[in-house]
């Protein structure tokens, strides 16, 4: 797993951080709705990036049974919250999940954790996209992946553009899902069609 040094810390507390902004922002760290605050922050911060502290690969490793089945795998609709790393602010939305074995299947259940590992780390969308295509190719070197995210971003609808109901959408193709333009459009025929009862 690809890691990056982390930078040196100074000796302020994370209350002292989240203290100081709230103060530079206007407001009373003191008075009673705020005086928890630098708690409650640091708590969410450290659920909401938590997936620094997993290692994906182990996960997958964990997983991984031999089969005779070479039909394509879909595993989609998977919820998504992440932060951006511009703003911090979240990001959500599905992410819909495809590959074809070549002699392996990961666990079902290991592709939405495999998700909430990488959306749980501050994050854009384009990353988060190709990091979860990638993993399932290291994984079990399967004959493709394909990967989609459809996501809503704060940082669009509260700021900048203001647009509420925009989407963006990313796709990660490997393998046969790159290569062949049948295998690329049953993925995607699949992921539009609705559950029933839906």
């Amino acid at each position: 797993m690809k890691t990056t040094e982390t930078p040196t810390l100074t000796a302020a507390s994370f209350d002292d951080l989240v203290r100081e902004m709230l103060v530079r922002l206007g407001e009373d760290p003191d008075r009673e709705g705020l005086s928890l605050t630098p708690k409650r922050v640091q708590g969410a911060l450290e659920y909401l990036t938590r997936g620094y502290q997993q290692d994906p690969d182990a996960l997958l490793k964990g997983a991984l049974f031999t089969v005779n089945y070479d039909e394509m795998v879909i595993v989609k609709d998977v919820e998504m919250f992440s932060l951006c790393e511009h703003h911090m602010l979240p990001f959500f939305g599905k992410v819909h999940v495809a590959y074809i074995p070549n002699g392996k299947v990961i666990g079902l259940s290991k592709i939405p954790r495999l998700i909430e590992i990488f959306s749980r780390r501050l994050q854009i969308q384009e990353r988060l996209t190709t990091q979860i295509a990638e993993s399932v190719q290291r994984a079990i070197e399967p004959l493709g992946v394909g990967v989609v995210i459809e996501a809503r971003h704060l940082c669009m609808m509260m700021r900048g553009v203001e647009k509420q109901h925009s989407s963006a959408v990313t796709s990660s193709m490997l393998g046969c899902f790159r290569d062949e333009q049948e295998t690329r459009t049953e993925f995607l025929s699949l992921i539009r069609q609705k559950n029933n009862g839906a």
